[in-house]
């Protein structure tokens, strides 16, 4: 567990207790500071992807309080991991671990996270408890923040989970239209890692494959630990469909992206924003990622020049290229930044409680455009964007804008 203090050092914490679930917490006055926490899966197969999250998100933070701080107020941030080694990624019982500590940590008033939507559903029910909100950059399962389930994810009542992407309830259909509409994709194999978010992610886009007219010629479960996937991929030759589609992170990803170049080399293959990072370029690499389609639940932004100066700064701060994840944690972080000035700016105390009330009201300019929610907290946005991995052998091979090459906003349903 690390915080980030004035200085944007770290230090270690000692754990805290896990009580004071739903009593108002009031950042303390004397200092003139709040800390926001942060979840990411730094241990494991998406630890990469986390980095760049990580890093989207602090620099916000740090130009923040470049500044003075919104309204005069510091803003400390406390790090933790939802990654372990024992699951090699994201774990459910540490994210939930994780809600505790942040809950009942007083001077916590907002969070950023999970990056995963199973470490979501871990941790959501608990911040609902102590009334404490959270924005994900990239958690993108409905149920989150679906009406069906409110009773289960934020049992308290009040909407506690935001999101600065969209949900797989468009991600998966509108990669369904994409293979329809533009790929002429008629029969499609569907495989998931079991997890919360491949397993939405993957029905959603076999639902609309249906509607579409594709074919699905069938649907497996991947124990995402497992090393080999050969027998199922002989499988899928076998039927021969124009393509597979996997829902899923990376742990299992990876392995299928690599055995799947063995076994079935020229299968249109495609996938959600589990696909989409450096682990794709880094852990698979060329030819077995050659090809593979994925998709993002925001506007393609990294690399345009429109947001230039930021992508210098970034790369200058951290001596990487930011990805479009990147750039949706740093737009969480300006839309907790502007909450927090905005309850400052009202002479009340900067409570977690008033904080959640001016996320929930958010019209925060960032860098994907003005940031607001709907009633449920997902953003009114619903851009999904297509890329499709081609080798540069003139870049890096993890430059993310090099290797993942942008292809267009998918057809929405």
């Amino acid at each position: 567990m690390l915080r980030i203090d004035r200085r944007s050092t770290f230090r270690l914490l000692a754990g805290t207790a896990l009580a004071g679930l739903g009593m108002p917490h009031v950042a303390r006055a004397a200092t003139q500071s709040v800390t926001v926490g942060v979840d990411l899966s730094l241990t494991g197969a998406d630890a990469e992807t986390a980095n760049l999250i990580k890093n989207g998100f602090l620099l916000a933070i740090d130009e923040a309080n470049a500044k003075g701080g919104p309204a005069g107020i510091h803003v400390n941030v406390l790090m933790l991991d939802d990654g372990t080694a024992t699951a090699g990624q994201y774990d459910p019982a540490q994210a939930a671990i994780n809600a505790r500590k942040f809950v009942s940590d007083k001077d916590v008033v907002a969070a950023v996270g999970p990056e995963m939507s199973g470490a979501a559903k871990a941790m959501t029910p608990i911040l609902s408890q102590g009334n404490l909100p959270i924005i994900t950059p990239s958690a993108t399962n409905p149920d989150l923040t679906n009406p069906k389930f409110a009773e289960q994810y934020k049992p308290a009542g009040k909407t506690i989970f935001f999101r600065t992407v969209t949900t797989d309830a468009f991600q998966g259909p509108n990669m369904a239209n994409y293979m329809a509409e533009v790929l002429k994709v008629k029969s499609v194999y569907v495989l998931d890692d079991s997890g919360a978010y491949g397993v939405g992610l993957a029905d959603a886009f076999q639902a609309q494959a249906e509607k579409k007219g594709i074919k699905v010629m069938g649907r497996d479960k991947l124990d995402p630990k497992a090393a080999d996937y050969s027998a199922i991929l002989t499988k899928i030759k076998q039927l021969n469909p124009d393509a597979l589609y996997y829902g899923g992170v990376g742990q299992a990803g990876t392995k299928i992206a690599k055995q799947s170049y063995d076994i079935l080399p020229k299968m249109i293959k495609a996938g959600g924003d589990g696909l989409y990072g450096p682990e794709m370029l880094t852990t698979v690499g060329y030819p077995a990622n050659e090809g593979w389609y994925a998709t993002i639940a925001s506007p393609h932004l990294s690399g345009d020049d429109k947001i230039a100066s930021f992508t210098q700064y970034y790369q200058s701060k951290y001596g990487m290229q930011p990805d479009d994840y990147a750039i949706t944690a740093y737009d969480a972080g300006l839309v907790i930044v502007d909450a927090i000035k905005k309850v400052a700016a009202t002479g009340k105390p900067v409570t977690r409680e008033a904080v959640r009330d001016a996320i929930e009201k958010s019209k925060t300019p960032t860098l994907q455009g003005t940031i607001s929610f709907d009633p449920n907290g997902d953003l009114v946005d619903r851009t999904v964007s297509v890329f499709q991995i081609k080798q540069d052998k003139s870049a890096k091979p993890d430059d993310m804008d090099k290797q993942y090459h942008y292809i267009a906003v998918a057809p929405q349903s």
